[in-house]
């Protein structure tokens, strides 16, 4: 349950009882009106607006129209004290017993508390990490795929169907190089002297063991065909090895697509959907030949002032139309952009999410205006931009890596710190900010850490657990027995300030969810940490706050709920993450 949309509805009913309200109902837009958290707690547990929002329209002073609303919420039984502040402001505070109640309720819903209905089953695509199959996956890839696969949890648990999507650029030039690459590497497993790798190639040592596999099963025979017999053979091959190997990469950070979309199966049988989805754009009126202005700034030697078929992208939000087909006949890479996104819309999706480097800013526009044309408006589009991940090492920028040729790549990474620690850190800041990634800073045990910090938490609240069972041997812990034992046993200040902490666990959802911005949640879950920390920290002072006295056994199961729920809502939000809730930390 959301407690602030529960108490937006709440205020909503009271402003009905007024009788200057209700008289101009059919005037008001209470759509405004919302019920937050005041920017400090010392003045209530939920603000609202609404008298600042329907003063105007209603002809009144702001502050009058709110001690209207105060009285009426006074009467409300879960409502303990209201003030009005400012110019027109409502704090309100809440009962003990609303408090114990909401806690019976997380602690009976465990990790499900919080899980919302906000999406209400419509299908999103979210398409994230999308790398060339040209070779392992390296740092900046990393980014990418911790927050699509971090916001695709996060929607599918505000209530989305989601669907996790790789889009494979397996077709194009670079694939021809990659091919020319591996079989440099093939005569070189057949014991030939290939000395230096010619540039333009690629370098790694990553295409030594599927060159070797291509020794195995072709022997030499690969070596006395022409290109365009080899080539082929040699893509199949090279692709399947490449997309093998970024699986593994991927699953190492806990990161498994649902579809991974091949580009060349648009490029098949002719390209035909590559050429229906541009007749379909035709038929919509946002395709016509023409010629396009030459490139701003010093003009390209090889520029041809030619006829193309272009898409009348300018009409839909671009900046330039964009071509189709060359003046040879040849599809633009954007035209498959064009197929690939007509086929997600075919498939159902009204919702499309892209999450790509920063380098990709130029996309932008062009795929928002593919959107609108291709849906006609019947679709929304968004891409998220992540920013660059600097590596350090106590302070020192990180050497490029042995295995790639020129990066550090993600399965480095992952090897050295764990999963846990990247998808945490990658998001701990917006995905559209820069992030220093410190090899050192991530893994020190202390509060400055915020990955230890928080799987601290639950860590403790399981010892929790422990030491309840030594001091209560026959106690049976179970959500139902908890959920029970909080009604009329927690009012104590700083237990009060932890369950309105976990209270803003939904809206935490569904705002995160609504704003494409998973980052928010690795921000809750480190104040909820500290919440915990500092209640326990309390404990070490005053020993009637400890969670287990031995004295007393109802109040202790009592706060065993209180932990139960701290854990549920930690566990809950490092699941969404894509992190471990440990329960030792070792």
């Amino acid at each position: 349950m959301n407690l602030f949309t529960d108490f937006e509805d709440r205020i909503k009913s009271a402003l009905e009882t007024i009788d200057l309200v209700r008289d101009k109902r059919s005037e008001l837009d209470f759509s405004r009106i919302n019920a937050e958290p005041p920017r400090d707690n010392a003045h209530g547990d939920v603000a609202t607006n609404a008298a600042m929002v329907l003063a105007k329209p209603l002809g009144t002073n702001p502050r009058a129209l709110a001690e209207l609303i105060a009285e009426k919420l006074r009467l409300d039984g879960d409502v303990r004290e209201v003030s009005v502040a400012g110019p027109g402001f409502i704090n309100i505070r809440l009962s003990v017993a609303y408090w114990q109640a909401l806690l019976a309720r997380m602690v009976a819903e465990g990790v499900d508390f919080g899980r919302s209905k906000t999406g209400a089953g419509r299908k999103v695509n979210v398409e994230y990490v999308s790398a060339n199959p040209t070779g392992p996956m390296h740092v900046g890839h990393c980014r990418g795929a911790v927050v699509g696969d971090a916001l695709a949890n996060l929607l599918a648990f505000a209530g989305y169907e989601v669907t996790k999507e790789y889009y494979i650029n397996d077709a194009g030039s670079q694939i021809d190089v990659l091919a020319r690459s591996a079989f440099l590497r093939y005569r070189e497993a057949l014991g030939e002297e290939i000395g230096e790798i010619p540039a333009g190639l690629y370098p790694g040592d990553y295409l030594i063991a599927p060159a070797v596999k291509l020794k195995e099963e072709f022997g030499a025979s690969l070596r006395a065909m022409p290109e365009d017999q080899w080539m082929p053979l040699v893509k199949d091959r090279i692709i399947d090895a490449m997309m093998a190997m970024i699986r593994e990469d991927l699953a190492a950070l806990n990161v498994r697509h649902d579809v991974f979309y091949s580009e060349r199966s648009l490029h098949a049988n002719g390209a035909a959907k590559i050429q229906s989805a541009i007749n379909d754009l035709t038929f919509k009126g946002h395709v016509y030949k023409g010629r396009l202005p030459p490139p701003k700034g010093e003009l390209p030697e090889d520029w041809e002032d030619r006829e193309q078929v272009l898409f009348r992208s300018t009409e839909v939000g671009d900046d330039i139309d964009r071509p189709l087909i060359k003046s040879d006949g040849s599809y633009t890479y954007f035209a498959a952009d064009v197929a690939y996104f007509k086929d997600k819309f075919d498939r159902g999706f009204s919702e499309m999410i892209y999450v790509l480097g920063q380098d990709h800013g130029g996309y932008v526009k062009r795929l928002e205006a593919l959107c609108r044309a291709v849906s006609e408006g019947k679709a929304t589009l968004t891409v998220l931009l992540c920013q660059l991940v600097k590596l350090y090492r106590g302070g020192e920028p990180v050497k490029m890596s042995k295995r790639s040729g020129d990066f550090v790549t993600l399965r480095e990474v992952v090897d050295e710190v764990g999963a846990d620690v990247v998808r945490f850190m990658m998001l701990y800041r917006k995905n559209s900010e820069p992030l220093d990634f410190d090899f050192a800073k991530v893994t020190e045990q202390s509060k400055d850490n915020p990955v230890f910090y928080v799987q601290y938490a639950h860590a403790r609240c399981h010892s929790v657990f422990r030491q309840a069972m030594e001091a209560f041997p026959d106690l049976e812990i179970d959500s139902a027995a908890l959920s029970k034992a909080v009604i009329g046993k927690l009012d104590d200040p700083s237990e009060l300030q932890l369950i309105a902490k976990m209270a803003e666990y939904p809206r935490v959802i569904e705002q995160a969810a609504l704003a494409q911005e998973p980052h928010r949640l690795a921000f809750y879950l480190y104040d909820l940490a500290s919440a915990f920390h500092g209640h326990w920290n309390k404990g070490k002072d005053q020993p009637e706050l400890r969670f287990v006295n031995d004295k007393n056994r109802e109040l202790s199961i009592a706060r065993l709920g209180l932990v139960h729920a701290v854990a549920s809502v930690l566990k809950s939000g490092l699941l969404i993450v894509g992190a471990s809730a440990r329960e030792e930390m070792r």
